[in-house]
């Protein structure tokens, strides 16, 4: 998905290694945070060789650096995990090679620490502290237990008002699944809807380009971006500039936008505890094993792979049951 800022599209890399890392990465399309996180790791693979060429490094630099990870700087599983993914895709995709096998690094030790969530007071309490659209958008983040990138990356096609489902499309590992729309939404979300009807009009009068669409399908239906169905649920005041081909358009709002709606907001509220927008998909699930919801239906609502992610979840809730309903309706 493009969603590169504008001071990204700018940010080319530095040395030679890493222009063609960000190369690939556009060319592939991957989002603006895996970029940064691959950019990220790359950079601390390659501080860590020393003198050694790249056209030297093998397997032993990988395995190297995987295990001082895990030992010197005792990163958690999923870190280590996320550095493996970058240094792989790195030989891969940019130096086109094999790693080889560096199976036997050291791994991190395995410890999930319980998710930090909010009572359904507090989250009542977070959204008094807020108001209009950044509101809506974290009332929704709740109710439907989305990520926050599937949150921001909802077409209005996605929202079906009529049946209260929500199609998230391309969520993590590029899977789609179905979720709920309490009815005590439906009201405000209608009311959205028909404002950003009105933005649509207006940009397609002023003969903007329509807003960017999956690769494949863009190819396919060059005008499909010009739909009010593709457009952007939570679409970005101001226009950017499309990184793949330097289109000026209007662009959905972006990650840091809303973060920085929910920090405010956190401040406002009081907090004494540590809250991001993923912490309203913590609570959640959360909410919804603690009220008798059964667990394999909360794994498919929020779309994970493994149940065991999902598990977590038991040791902040009471108890596990069946039948599902959003606690957005209990508010």
């Amino acid at each position: 998905m493009n969603d590169v800022p504008s001071a990204g599209v700018r940010d080319l890399g530095g040395p030679p290694w890493e222009r063609a890392l960000v190369s690939r990465i556009r060319e592939r399309n991957l989002a603006w945070t895996s970029e940064k996180t691959y950019r990220a790791w790359c950079r601390r693979f390659m501080a860590s060789i020393g003198g050694k060429t790249i056209n030297s490094l093998d397997h032993g630099d990988v395995r190297k650096w995987l295990s001082g990870l895990a030992v010197k700087e005792r990163v958690s599983v999923s870190t280590q995990s996320q550095a493996l993914n970058a240094v792989v895709f790195f030989f891969r995709e940019v130096l086109k090679r094999d790693p080889g096998d560096f199976s036997d690094f050291t791994r991190a030790r395995r410890g999930r620490k319980a998710p930090s969530v909010l009572t359904q007071a507090e989250c009542k309490r977070l959204f008094g502290a807020m108001e209009g659209t950044g509101r809506l958008m974290a009332e929704l983040m709740y109710a439907a237990g989305l990520r926050l990138s599937e949150l921001l990356r909802l077409r209005v096609k996605d929202v079906d008002l009529e049946r209260l489902q929500l199609s998230v499309q391309f969520g993590k590992g590029g899977k789609s699944r179905l979720t709920m729309i309490p009815p005590k939404l439906e009201p405000a979300l209608r009311a959205h809807r028909e404002r950003l009807r009105e933005l649509h009009a207006k940009d397609r009068e002023a003969g903007m380009p329509g807003v960017e669409l999956p690769e494949a399908l863009e190819r396919k239906w060059p005008k499909a971006g010009e739909k009010f169905i593709w457009f952007w649920f939570w679409p970005s005041r101001n226009l950017m500039r499309d990184h793949r081909n330097g289109i000026i358009r209007r662009h959905h709002v972006l990650d840091v936008t809303f973060q920085k709606v929910i920090r405010e907001a956190v401040e406002k509220a009081g907090f004494d505890k540590r809250v991001s927008p993923h912490t309203l998909r913590h609570s959640f699930a959360t909410h919804l094993l603690a009220s008798g919801v059964g667990i394999r239906d909360v794994q498919d609502l929020l779309g994970h792979a493994d149940i065991s992610t999902t598990e977590i979840y038991l040791h902040t809730a009471k108890y596990t049951g069946i039948g599902v309903r959003s606690p957005f309706e209990t508010l």
